[in-house]
């Protein structure tokens, strides 16, 4: 039987060679390369045409999903596991989704380590028992937080999507541009942990105490409510459109109380010291990455809802966003006074 052709990638020599030292207790492996950035693990794969490949994904010069995606497209065949330190949700399972065959963290045992690489050599996929046990309670959680946090708006859409209505139908109905239902759906999508309608109307077809039908016409009107105060956060380096934001919101939501940050430090600052309620951030801020900026601002002031704005529209920003925490991804075009309305009802859950 020939070997099975291994190629280690981590950017830290002494991870690769206890890597080594790990795979050489399983028969049938042999590791014939190795590398430690992104541009040589390519090269690797090129030269050594493995049959297996494990790897870290924090490495110089790699865009883990994109460079999986790369990979699984060259080399159908390959098996991948990545071994990594890194637990969070969102990470293993858009390198699941984008083709890796197992995940084991780093801290787990040698001996689940063997049970990995057999288990993806013999065609199956492989999660650590830490990460698996996550996953499940995750989803198990799902509903009671739907429940605790989706506002009214939003069961609204959920039963307008059990009801066949596509987005133009919704914008009438909802008084909404097709755009902002777009950017409402993506907030619904990730509030119930799914990626599309398909998905949205299995979840509310095992869960139906989650709907609100349409108010009829003749339906009581709500009782009237004092206006709450809240603080609204924008993070924006070019200074004129930032005060043309805050103005903007401020003619829109007078009772708003709106603080102004050009870059990540004063965002973090403010996120601090005045907890927002609501935050505008571009994905571009100079040097910086107002994707970052949103993850750590969740961190500092994890009640904030977080809209990222953008001149330059881009799925994979949109995607890395909302992984980051953001509630919604709007295209600079797009905000307008009722826009903005929207999004601060949404925010005070009405």
């Amino acid at each position: 039987m020939p070997p099975i052709k291994t190629i280690l990638a981590d950017d830290h020599a002494l991870i690769r060679a206890g890597l080594r030292d790990a795979l050489t207790g399983i028969p049938g492996v042999e590791v014939v390369g190795e590398a430690g950035t992104g541009p040589a693990l390519f090269h690797a794969l090129e030269i050594f045409q493995p049959n297996l490949l494990v790897m870290d994904v924090n490495m110089p010069e790699f865009e883990p999903v994109a460079a999986v995606h790369k990979i699984r497209a060259g080399y159908p065949s390959l098996k991948i596991l990545v071994v990594s330190a890194y637990d969070d949700q969102s990470y293993v399972v858009g390198l699941l989704s984008a083709g890796v065959n197992g995940y084991h963290l780093k801290d787990q045992p040698l001996s689940d380590l063997h049970l990995a690489v057999r288990r993806i050599l013999d065609g199956g996929r492989w999660i650590s028992d830490p990460l698996v046990t996550r996953l499940v309670d995750q989803r198990a959680l799902v509903v009671d937080s739907a429940s605790s946090h989706l506002t009214r708006r939003q069961r609204e859409l959920l039963y307008m999507l059990t009801q066949g209505f596509n987005n133009q139908k919704i914008a009438l109905e909802m008084e909404l541009s097709i755009k902002t239902v777009e950017n409402h759906l993506t907030a619904l999508y990730r509030a119930i942990s799914v990626e599309s309608r398909l998905e949205a109307n299995r979840f509310a077809s095992l869960h139906p105490e989650l709907l609100s039908p349409l108010e009829q016409g003749n339906s009581p009107s709500p009782a009237p409510r004092t206006p709450e105060t809240i603080n609204v956060l924008v993070v924006d380096d070019n200074r004129r459109y930032r005060a043309q934001l805050s103005k903007l919101i401020g003619r829109t939501c007078p009772n708003s109380s709106i603080y102004e940050a050009e870059d990540i430090a004063d965002a973090i600052r403010l996120g601090q010291e005045m907890l927002p309620r609501l935050a505008f951030v571009d994905v571009v801020l100079r040097e910086e990455d107002g994707i970052q900026c949103a993850r750590r601002l969740k961190v500092v002031s994890p009640a904030t809802r977080i809209i990222l704005i953008s001149a330059y529209p881009d799925r994979e920003f949109r995607r890395m966003g909302l992984s980051a925490g953001a509630i919604a991804f709007l295209d600079k075009k797009d905000i307008d006074a009722a826009t903005v309305r929207q999004v601060v009802d949404d925010a005070l859950g009405s």
